[in-house]
């Protein structure tokens, strides 16, 4: 049976994740998510990555947003509301919020993350092995210059998406309490005995970036010896969505296909894929020691993320036979 590690931020990598279990039946995948977007509201431990990826495979999600439930009301917020309680830009829904309950009970009892996330999904059976990347606390922050005052200031990775729509630039993004956690339990274990590892078309600073960015991790991936294969979220110069470009500009890498190939770099990625329209880049890529290979990326439904999951992991292949 193949062994598959995806690192998977949100929305495109929980869409991805959809289309690889098919491509790849038999297969048995682990899923490293990012925790970096959790944040604490209304005194609850809110992990949005996580809970992304086990609505989507478990039949859960809100398809149109690609966040949320399905069927979702939002009778909770509108009385927080009321009570001028906020913030009002966060919108939970009561399905929702029955998951973050959940969870910072368990958490408040003592449970790790990690062990509270196999429990979650005990529900919701996604069909892959979800640990998060880390049980310690990891809050992304963006530094902006605040309109308003004038100063530079920092805001949580969640305010700068939602609620600012990364409608300023970002000068910096920090993940808080990275260089001080270490890998949840299984994440190296799963790193070590992989088979092939995916980078799949999540967004490569805030997301896929977070994760590295926990000792321990990057190094796992590398002496793992096993093809470590991306697919790029930019395409013909612009995300596929979200807003990846506001957050690459912050730690200097061009939004292009390439750039994003060159920041994750050949002594750690072997195989990267860009979309057809950007065949172009294909050369520079492979001269920067990275096997390429243009394909459609455009994850428009599931049959189509199955191709692009068998084009990474036919790439992949061809990178062990050489």
């Amino acid at each position: 049976m193949r062994r598959i590690v995806v690192l998977s931020g949100g929305i495109g990598g929980a869409r991805f994740l959809r289309g690889l279990l098919q491509a790849a039946p038999e297969a048995e995948v682990t899923v490293i998510g990012n925790t970096g977007d959790d944040i604490h509201l209304f005194g609850l431990k809110v992990c949005p990555d996580l809970d992304t990826v086990m609505y989507t495979l478990g039949g859960g999600i809100h398809e149109e947003q690609g966040w949320g439930r399905t069927d979702e009301t939002f009778a909770v917020k509108e009385e927080l509301a009321a009570y001028g309680v906020g913030p009002e830009w966060f919108g939970l829904g009561d399905r929702d919020f029955a998951t973050h309950i959940v969870r910072t009970q368990m958490m408040a009892a003592g449970y790790p993350l990690s062990a509270v996330t196999e429990a979650l999904c005990q529900r919701w059976q996604p069909g892959v092995r979800l640990l998060p990347m880390t049980d310690d606390r990891v809050e992304t922050h963006v530094l902006i210059d605040d309109e308003e005052s004038g100063e530079r200031r920092a805001v949580h990775f969640q305010e700068y998406w939602v609620r600012l729509r990364a409608s300023v630039p970002a000068r910096a993004v920090v993940p808080v309490g990275a260089d001080q956690a270490k890998p949840a339990p299984g994440v190296l274990e799963a790193l070590a005995e992989a088979d092939v590892i995916v980078f799949p078309p999540s967004n490569p600073v805030v997301s896929v970036g977070t994760i590295l960015a926990v000792p321990g991790i990057r190094e796992g991936i590398a002496e793992a010896g096993v093809p470590v294969v991306g697919l790029s979220p930019i395409v013909g110069d612009a995300p596929v969505r979200g807003m990846a470009d506001k957050v690459l500009a912050a730690v200097g890498v061009e939004a292009t296909a390439a750039a994003v190939a060159s920041h994750y770099g050949s002594g750690l990625l072997d195989a990267w894929l860009v979309d057809t329209v950007d065949a172009g880049a294909v050369t520079a890529v492979e001269e920067a020691g990275i096997r390429c290979r243009a394909v459609p990326l455009l994850m428009t439904d599931t049959d189509a993320t199955a191709e692009m999951a068998r084009a990474a992991l036919s790439l992949a292949e061809e990178v062990t036979a050489v």
